[in-house]
């Protein structure tokens, strides 16, 4: 009787010691991971917790702290990349807004202290005040416009649309002035009606972007193309040029909220990086997407897809 209770206080003490061994070793290990996560999260490191352990509690604690911190670093990235873009955006409206309102400041300075100046100069000054503070409202309009989409406060009614109509209504709009650069212009628009769900203006001002960029930027490849067609149970609007295009590298870039790049046509074009931006929200708002390819002076195309309506 003795012997037995001898052996079951030895087992009891065998156990006692193992269970505080193994107590010590898991509080090591949270000292690890709170030390660690402290060094990763003040050092702003992109370290991870690397800890060899018998436990299936504390590897699957490590595991989740271990995703957690790939999120955290993906939001670090995100913000720094976002802050950047906020800088290039100050940057851009800056010198945006400084171009035209030096002009206009100009001209009042010189209106107000010369009184020699004859009334045809006084005349084209104002001319000029007239249309610089409209570049400078139009900005703005681009500013509020691209902050209403992007926070969903503008809401885009959608209603069954006819795109054959659209593209027809959009290239004869810019007739006139493709008839007077020499502009060849291939226009494919099926006679069969091509329906999607959109918006009448939303869909006018994408395509006025998009044909004036091809305008003013592939004019020196001599040729513009509208072309509109079904594809796989959607529809699709592809405007192509000839010009200097896209290089390589930078096709997606420019869809970029205040994107610049300084010789991209999206900078040219849209001064502070605006104008693609706003086409491809509203394209995304009437569940469209937008693309680009661009070989310089052989084709540069947007190519919009939309899902067909087929009722």
């Amino acid at each position: 009787m003795i012997i037995l209770l001898l052996v079951l206080l030895v087992l009891l003490l065998v156990v006692t010691t193992l269970q505080f061994l193994k107590s010590r070793q898991h509080a090591r290990q949270l000292d690890y991971i709170h030390y660690k996560l402290e060094s990763i999260i003040e050092g702003g490191s992109h370290e991870r917790l690397l800890l060899m352990s018998s436990s299936p509690q504390v590897q699957q604690l490590l595991t989740d702290l271990n995703r957690l911190l790939d999120v955290n670093h993906q939001g670090a990235a995100k913000r720094s990349k976002l802050e950047q873009s906020m800088r290039g955006m100050l940057a851009n409206v800056s010198h945006d807004l400084k171009t035209p309102l030096t002009v206009v400041l100009g001209y009042i300075e010189t209106l107000l202290h010369d009184e020699a100046i004859s009334k045809e100069e006084q005349e084209r000054m104002l001319r000029t005040i007239h249309t610089k503070a409209g570049e400078v409202i139009v900005l703005m309009n681009r500013f509020f416009d691209l902050a209403k989409l992007e926070s969903g406060d503008r809401d885009i009614p959608l209603s069954r649309v006819e795109l054959g109509e659209i593209c027809r209504r959009n290239i004869l709009s810019f007739y006139d002035l493709l008839s007077e650069s020499g502009t060849e212009v291939q226009i494919e628009i099926p006679e069969e009606p091509l329906h999607i769900m959109g918006n009448d203006e939303a869909l006018d001002r994408i395509l006025t972007n998009l044909l004036s960029n091809a305008i003013t930027y592939g004019n020196a490849g001599g040729v513009l193309g509208l072309k509109l067609y079904p594809d796989a149970g959607r529809v699709c609007i592809e405007v192509w040029d000839r010009g200097k295009g896209i290089a390589e590298g930078h096709e997606d870039k420019v869809f970029e909220r205040l994107y610049t790049l300084e010789d991209s046509r999206n900078r040219d074009y849209q001064g502070s990086g605006l104008g693609l931006t706003i086409t491809k929200r509203l394209t995304e708002q009437m569940n469209g997407t937008i693309s680009l390819s661009s070989q310089p002076n052989v084709r540069t195309a947007f190519t919009l897809s939309f899902p067909r309506q087929s009722f």
